[in-house]
């Protein structure tokens, strides 16, 4: 998963408070139900020694959220203030897997990264031989992404052997594939800046295989078709929707496992080959403090998660100690959770987090990450 979402919250300084919370919509007292959510968070808060202007902001927040525009099952929402000020206010995927309000010196962002992690981004291209409209679907909905037109004419063959209607048909082809190659170069524009994972092709069965031949191959890796649905209006949406389904998870699935995959071999290089994959808090602390993380990987409720590390104001201000970061010019360290920490410092990298949920499957303790780069000293 992209963390970008998290950036406007990565080098504030704190306190902060985190605010994970179900927000009713749906019932006849949703909005009674949404002030008593949020005095109780507030109250947390105060309990927990948060100023009262944070505790007033979050208050707020709650007690005015609405689900409008957004589809019903998005019924919780994680909130993260400081300073009298509500940074982010990010809907989840469903009710939060645990509801509760934490006032701490990092952002308790783990438990977001828990709930996004399934959120995989798909564009969908509806393609016809004219053009093509783009839909980036997500747990937020389907977000219109815009749309190219090609060359209208010819378009159509027609059924004759005579030589100037094969002239006219080949011409009519060459349209079509002149298309497939303008909508291929959208798509990738599309692709790349509205932070889609995978990308779903629908619509005219011969343009799509056109348009995906001309997608350059990397982004052919991630790209699917579909057999329903359609650029024209009433076209099948129901099974589309559902193929739509199927790929999120499967790409999610896929990617989990490519990544534990690269994590086992970066680590069983044996010798005195370089690791490129660590375990353990130390080892990640210290990959952390040079941005050496490539990919962290989580385990929710792992032992290592919870483990209390030190850090400082920025993302690469971390130790297992709380004296090592006099080294590192912060005076003054506060306790955090190894979680919080360690995705703090991916997410100001420009890492990304994968959330695997087999114990059985995750690194030693939970917590892992592929490194950028290694050292002959890295390998245990």
């Amino acid at each position: 998963m992209h963390l970008s979402l998290l950036q406007p919250i990565i080098d504030r300084p704190g306190p902060w408070a985190s605010v994970y919370a179900e927000i009713p919509h749906s019932t006849e007292d949703a909005a009674k139900q949404r002030e008593l959510s949020a005095d109780a968070a507030a109250r947390q808060l105060a309990e927990q020694g948060a100023d009262r202007a944070t505790c007033d902001a979050v208050r707020a927040t709650l007690a005015n959220a609405r689900a409008d525009g957004e589809p019903a099952d998005l019924s919780g929402r994680a909130v993260f203030a400081t300073g009298g000020e509500v940074v982010l206010d990010a809907p989840l995927s469903g009710r939060p897997a645990r509801s509760f309000a934490s006032w701490s010196p990092l952002p308790r962002i783990t438990p977001w990264a828990e709930a996004a992690a399934d959120d995989v981004r798909c564009l969908v291209v509806y393609v016809d031989r004219e053009g093509a409209d783009f839909a980036l679907h997500s747990d937020q909905g389907a977000l219109d992404a815009g749309n190219v037109e090609g060359l209208d004419w010819p378009i159509h063959r027609t059924a004759t052997a005579d030589w100037s209607e094969r002239h006219f048909q080949t011409a009519v082809e060459n349209t079509w594939e002149q298309n497939a190659g303008e909508i291929a170069e959208a798509a990738q524009r599309v692709f790349e800046s509205c932070g889609a994972q995978v990308m779903l092709l629908a619509g005219d069965p011969r343009e799509r295989r056109s348009v995906h031949d001309k997608l350059p191959e990397p982004l052919r890796t991630v790209t699917y078709e579909s057999d329903h649905g359609g650029r024209a209006a009433g076209a099948d949406s129901t099974r589309l929707d559902r193929d739509i389904t199927h790929v999120r998870a499967a790409f999610e699935h896929d990617h989990v496992t490519d990544v534990l995959n690269r994590f086992r071999a970066g680590a069983d290089v044996g010798g005195t080959d370089p690791a490129y994959a660590a375990s353990g808090v130390p080892a990640l602390i210290e990959a952390a403090r040079e941005h050496r993380i490539d990919t962290l990987i989580l385990t929710p409720g792992s032992a290592d998660a919870g483990r209390e590390v030190w850090v400082g104001a920025d993302p690469d201000q971390l130790a297992v100690r709380g004296t090592e970061l006099q080294y590192l010019g912060e005076t003054n360290p506060s306790a955090a959770r190894a979680d919080d920490a360690l995705l703090r410092s991916a997410a100001a990298t420009g890492a990304e987090a994968v959330v695997v949920r087999d114990p059985a499957e995750a690194p030693a303790g939970g917590l892992g990450a592929i490194l950028r780069w290694s050292t002959p000293t890295q390998h245990q």
